[in-house]
């Protein structure tokens, strides 16, 4: 039963691995030689378009924070999820295996933003392809982990009140960053700020609705150095340390299209999200050094 979900597992990824290069490459290489143009959304805001390639039909401000994304997933996330695989392919042990899950859990992230930000486009039929085998890829890797396993595996070096302090700085930081923007709307009785020709804000729904709740209950998981507090703590540090490397990737993106960006902006959403990711590493580093090397 094991093996066959690991060839269940290593088949899904290949398959997350060739939907998402085709989803980033498109994203940043596809051209129509169209221009940008003005939009009247349902609130009665103008809003301009780009007008150009995969993302033509969406907003002059996202398609470009799209095409930094692809771009992170094209060059640096695909790269690391060849690796895990071939490693996990290799040699069977909790570390790989753990690694690989994290980095489909990253790739699910991706999936689920793109499937439901981004404005329909001819790729629409791979984002669902994507999205689905990142997630039941994702549900089968963890699947593959007992607790047997990780009471075997896991030494006692963990820095784990850094750790505590980390995922609740994590949790927080991600409800400052998205909730006032939210507030301010309602009190001003109108739709988000930045909602363009969207129905909603998709990362706010990711980051507090998923993100910022995992990394509170992780914590609680973790104290009782429970299986699925140690598998959600890989998933986090390695999304947290992966959105540090792609926010600044997308403000270059957006600065590249002239899109202003408020200093306001760029300490709250982004110089934040930087430094948690470094603290994100850091603290990746000493989990998986933790790991006995013979599991």
């Amino acid at each position: 039963m094991s093996k066959n979900r690991d060839k269940s597992l290593h088949l899904v990824t290949l398959l997350i691995i060739i939907f998402s290069i085709i989803t980033s490459s498109m994203g940043i290489l596809y051209k129509t030689g169209g221009k940008t143009y003005d939009f009247v959304n349902q609130y009665g805001d103008t809003v301009k378009i780009y007008g150009d390639g995969l993302y033509a039909h969406d907003s002059y401000f996202m398609a470009p924070i799209f095409r930094g994304t692809d771009f992170t997933i094209l060059f640096i996330a695909i790269p690391i999820l060849i690796t895990a695989l071939v490693l996990d392919i290799k040699r069977k042990g909790l570390k790989n295996r753990i690694f690989l899950i994290s980095i489909i859990s990253l790739f699910t992230y991706y999936s689920m933003g793109t499937a439901f930000g981004v404005t329909y486009n001819v790729l629409h039929l791979i984002y669902i392809a994507l999205f689905s085998s990142s997630l039941f890829g994702l549900i089968i890797a963890i699947s593959t982990i007992d607790k047997e396993q990780i009471e075997n595996s896991m030494g006692d070096k963990l820095p784990l009140k850094g750790i505590y302090v980390f995922l609740l700085l994590t949790g927080i930081s991600l409800i400052v960053a998205w909730l006032p923007d939210i507030l301010k709307s309602l009190a001003l009785g109108r739709s988000l700020e930045l909602i363009e020709i969207y129905t909603t804000q998709i990362t706010y729904v990711l980051d507090m609705g998923i993100i910022a709740p995992t990394a509170l209950i992780c914590i609680y998981e973790l104290k009782k150095r429970s299986r699925i507090g140690y598998i959600l703590l890989a998933l986090l540090l390695t999304i947290c340390t992966v959105v540090g490397v792609m926010l600044p990737i997308q403000t270059v993106f957006q600065l590249k299209a002239e899109i202003p960006l408020p200093i306001a902006a760029a300490v709250t959403k982004i110089a934040t999200f930087v430094v948690l990711a470094f603290f994100a590493l850091y603290f990746n580093i000493k989990f998986y050094r933790n790991i006995k090397s013979s599991y």
